[in-house]
């Protein structure tokens, strides 16, 4: 019996050391940190634009200083997502008092943000946004279920604010919201939307992100019929695989690409 003629030797594989994958960049000098920072902070934003996350002057993502860890780099009260420049960026400190920069910043944002950055010494950046799915999910005061691969990464890994007293204005309540989050990635404020955090601005970004995604099928899941749980074995394994912020950062460098090659007066 006679077999198939055998055609040409493929080429050897290439080593792996020559392929590219990205890692998150080391930096030599604050300076050079502050400006990446910056750089990302900038990119989600108008990210966050694209994705329809801004309710009026509701939303921010704010950005630790590498060199004056209690100050914050935040975007401009006001200023649409989808106009942001690394120059138009407020450096405020802990008290919400502009320090560097020409606009007024969100007042409930670093209510909020700032107690959640002074509790969390390891977090980098925070991203809260008044998104719709996850406007949705609040108002129903639960958690995400894990229905699917995406959502096990937040599995027993964020956690309810249940309360709302309003617009969160003191610092009292900023208190109470960090204490909630604790050591977890996310956090559903109950009646008021999503909050996350990363040990960088991409990983804070994407968690946003896959959190309002992961939201959305829920939500549209449960309305459909009955979703079926994955079971806590997986669902922990999953987490271990796909929660820390090491790969939200690989998954979002995608999003970081597109927005940069798209819209590079952002960088500006």
């Amino acid at each position: 019996m006679h077999g198939t003629p055998a055609g040409p030797t493929p080429p050897p594989p290439l080593p792996t050391d020559q392929l590219r994958f990205a890692m998150p960049p080391m930096h030599d000098s604050a300076e050079d940190e502050r400006r990446h920072r910056k750089e990302r902070l900038a990119g989600a934003l108008r990210i966050f634009g694209r994705m329809g996350f801004e309710d009026g002057v509701s939303g921010h993502i704010t950005a630790r200083d590498p060199e004056y860890s209690d100050c914050f780099w935040v975007n401009p009260f006001g200023m649409p997502f989808s106009h942001v420049t690394v120059g138009d960026l407020v450096l405020a400190n802990s008290e919400g008092q502009v320090i560097e920069g020409r606009y007024h910043v969100n007042q409930a944002a670093f209510t909020m943000h700032s107690q959640v950055h002074a509790a969390r010494p390891d977090v980098v950046a925070v991203a809260h946004c008044h998104s719709v799915h996850g406007r949705a999910l609040a108002a129903l005061g639960e958690l995400l279920d894990p229905i699917t691969q995406e959502s096990c990464a937040f599995y027993e890994d964020h956690a309810l604010y249940d309360a709302y007293s309003g617009v969160a204005v003191d610092a009292a309540e900023g208190r109470r919201i960090a204490a909630a989050l604790g050591s977890h990635k996310a956090l559903v404020l109950r009646n008021h939307g999503l909050l996350t955090v990363g040990d960088s601005v991409d990983a804070a970004a994407w968690w946003f992100l896959s959190m309002e995604r992961s939201c959305q099928v829920q939500l549209t899941a449960r309305a459909a019929g009955r979703p079926v749980l994955i079971d806590h074995r997986m669902a922990v394994a999953t987490r271990e695989q796909l929660g820390g912020d090491l790969v939200a950062w690989i998954n979002y460098q995608p999003m970081w690409q597109n927005i940069a090659r798209s819209e590079p007066d952002l960088l500006s």
